[in-house]
């Protein structure tokens, strides 16, 4: 898996799209609730509550915000009733897109992202179509430090591999382990750039050219979704086709 930073290859997006602070604090605030409703809303006893409050805080959501969010999962206050669903298909090049999304109504959530995959040039599959392609794994990007420190530290907590990306190491984890792997190298003193449990891809599919350009359009797209909340795919772009769609 090394050479394919997995933290960075999640949804490729022009720059513009992290700065919609309002979009980008609704899908913080759907993840809050979602996991504040599924173990209660104490963080020091729901690590998904804690991960996903703490994402919210890297990105500046106010205290008020994500307490607000846990007010309404746990009834406190009254809110929207977030159900999880997995939407798959293929975008143009033949790569397989797995879309994880949010919805407190399904009917337009499946309308909205069908919609996006066919104005893209692809096609929205049936659930699975697409999902055996991908593995459900831990990744924890970890920054500032040398390898020694970050191998031993990491398969002491339980990890399964490190691999080096340019950008630091990913430490692998099952998701079973991944709270404990999390907690363990963030007590541990290392700088955590980031953590997910997303879906990997087995085996990348290049893209380039024209196809490479609809299937990032597509992506977008996708992003842009209300409802959609992580994209995960298994193209491998050329920097010249990523700096030509930033720069388009």
């Amino acid at each position: 898996m090394a050479g394919h930073s997995h933290s960075a290859n999640i949804a490729v997006r022009k720059g513009a799209q992290d700065k919609a602070r309002s979009k980008l604090f609704t899908k913080l605030t759907k993840e809050i609730m979602v996991a504040a409703r599924l173990k209660g809303g104490d963080p020091a006893s729901n690590p998904r509550l804690r991960l996903a409050i703490e994402k919210a805080r890297g990105k500046s959501m106010p205290k008020d915000n994500i307490q607000r969010a846990v007010d309404r999962a746990t009834g406190n206050i009254e809110g929207a009733n977030y159900e999880s669903l997995s939407m798959e298909g293929y975008g143009p090049g033949g790569v397989a897109v797995m879309c994880e999304v949010l919805t407190d109504n399904r009917n337009r959530a499946a309308s909205e992202v069908r919609h996006a995959f066919a104005k893209g040039g692809g096609n929205l599959g049936t659930t699975g179509c697409v999902g055996y392609l991908f593995q459900r794994l831990g990744v924890v990007l970890v920054t500032g430090c040398d390898e020694d420190t970050v191998m031993e530290a990491a398969l002491e907590a339980g990890a399964e591999d490190v691999t080096t990306e340019d950008d630091g190491f990913e430490v692998i984890t099952s998701p079973e382990e991944f709270d404990a792997v999390h907690e363990a190298l963030r007590d541990s003193g290392l700088t955590i750039g980031s953590a997910e449990v997303m879906w990997i891809p087995g085996n990348r599919v290049a893209v380039a050219g024209g196809d490479a350009q609809r299937l990032l359009r597509m992506l977008e797209r996708l992003d842009n979704c209300e409802d959609v909340q992580h994209i995960h795919h298994n193209a491998e772009f050329s920097q010249s086709d990523l700096a030509r769609f930033q720069d388009s």
